[in-house]
């Protein structure tokens, strides 16, 4: 039998690593509630009618579809099997298909929850995505992403402070080196303006975001293989490269009311108090999803292999792509759960007590030592203190000491006669390997304030 094995892009995630990812989900969904942010969660799979149209011609590729129930082929047309056109014969087998993020299915719940949400309405989700990519380095099939995101106002307010809950994610997970990029596409839209490309504005894009994957001479060569010319790509090249790309943008009016929005958020994030470290405007960042019209944003982790971590950016018509008629502004961020813990390992900057579970492992040296225990262990609990008792009672006491350093438990609590018949507990220390004799209560206060 052949052994069992994952599909392409998956991973599994066991105890240690899933330790370290919920250190990672934890300090940002604090981050997001203390900011106003509630909850929100959308099924794995939504309609392909929601999701194509929403992401451009190459993320609509990157779909996984879902085949229809039942007997899928059976109303098919004979000449569509003939043929052996796949793109004809996924429409008409799947109706439905993983979402690709969770901007889109955002907007969708927002159009049909309309008028039970207050405006402007703000909401952090935490869920799987999945995309039909080629699985590499830092890119994944299936990854988490952790969006906060705010819709119903267009008040640049929601980028500064996107700006500073990038700034205190990464404060909290003890990263340091880091770069948030941001750019307008306003700014992009008077780039395509003053080099002759205004009616190829989406390849423009999607070309320049590729620019840190293929270099200029590979989007240089894109450019060309979507027709267009030499002259105009060297334009746009001479504007990218230029020292003073503002002054050169001056003659679009659509670029200067980019550069007025992002010198407003700036001004902003000063009045908060907070310095503009680790954020720089840059021109070349395009983000690829068409669905954004304002600020953009991208955050790297500078000295590590992996792209970008953290993305979002304004969009003004996404909810009108679902049929509403009122068109309601949004702004959000997304957090790359994977990719930051990636980096995080290679920069060797987890917490050492992160992949603790426990704080208190009680052992026993026989049978009534046990059940003792166990009225130990209940109080621990009671006092919110995170414990356990060691199962077997056939085990030696070093043996359950093994146990406790291989879990990486802080404290044991070793019971044998004389701790029942005396009330003082042998505590051991299992870092410093100091032991002492202490009443239960002592222990409590002494587990809950180590220091």
């Amino acid at each position: 039998m052949d052994k069992p094995s994952l599909p392409k892009g998956t991973r599994d995630f066991g105890p240690a690593t899933m330790a370290k990812r919920q250190f990672i989900l934890e300090n940002i969904r604090a981050i997001f509630r203390k900011y106003g942010f509630m909850p929100l969660e959308t099924p794995a799979m939504e309609n392909l009618s929601t999701l194509t149209g929403k992401y451009g011609e190459e993320g609509d590729q990157l779909l996984f579809r879902i085949l229809n129930s039942g007997d899928y082929l059976k109303d098919v047309d004979q000449s569509t099997l003939d043929s052996k056109n796949s793109k004809q014969l996924a429409s008409d087998i799947t109706e439905k298909g993983l979402r690709y993020d969770l901007t889109v299915p955002f907007a969708r719940y927002v159009v049909m929850n309309r008028h039970e949400i207050t405006l402007p309405f703000k909401r952090y989700q935490i869920q799987p995505v999945w995309r039909a990519d080629r699985p590499q380095k830092g890119r994944y099939r299936e990854f988490y992403q952790c969006d906060a995101d705010v819709v119903g106002t267009d008040s640049l307010i929601c980028e500064a402070e996107i700006l500073l809950m990038i700034k205190e994610a990464f404060l909290k997970l003890g990263i340091k080196d880091y770069t948030i990029k941001i750019n307008h596409r306003s700014v992009l839209s008077g780039l395509a303006e003053i080099t002759g490309l205004k009616d190829n504005e989406t390849t423009l894009f999607v070309a320049i975001d590729k620019l840190d994957k293929i270099g200029e001479s590979g989007v240089r060569q894109e450019l060309e293989q979507k027709g267009v010319s030499k002259e105009n790509i060297d334009v746009v090249f001479n504007v990218l490269n230029a020292d003073n790309k503002a002054s050169m943008l001056g003659g679009s009016e659509q670029a200067k009311k980019g550069l007025n929005d992002l010198d407003e958020t700036f001004r902003l994030l000063d009045g908060y108090g907070v310095s503009r470290d680790h954020v720089e405007f840059d021109i070349k960042l395009a983000r690829g999803l068409s669905y954004y019209t304002g600020c953009i944003f991208e955050v790297q982790i500078n000295n590590v292999a992996i792209g970008s971590v953290s993305g979002g950016g304004r969009y003004d018509n996404l909810t009108q792509a679902f049929g509403s008629k009122e068109k309601l502004s949004g702004v959000g961020i997304s957090f790359g759960i994977d990719r930051i813990y990636d980096a995080m390992e290679e920069l060797q900057v987890f917490p050492g007590n992160t992949e603790v579970s426990s704080q208190v492992l009680v052992c026993h040296f026989d049978e009534n030592a046990m059940q003792y225990g166990l009225k130990i262990l209940h109080t621990l609990r009671q006092n919110s203190i995170a414990s356990e008792i060691y199962p077997d009672i056939t085990k030696k006491i070093n043996k359950q000491l093994e146990y406790a350093d291989k879990k990486m438990i802080p404290f044991t609590i070793m019971i044998g006669e004389d701790e029942i018949k005396s009330g003082l507990l042998t505590l051991k220390n299992m870092r410093s390997g100091e032991q002492l004799k202490k009443s239960l209560e002592d222990i409590v206060k002494l587990v809950k304030s180590p220091s």
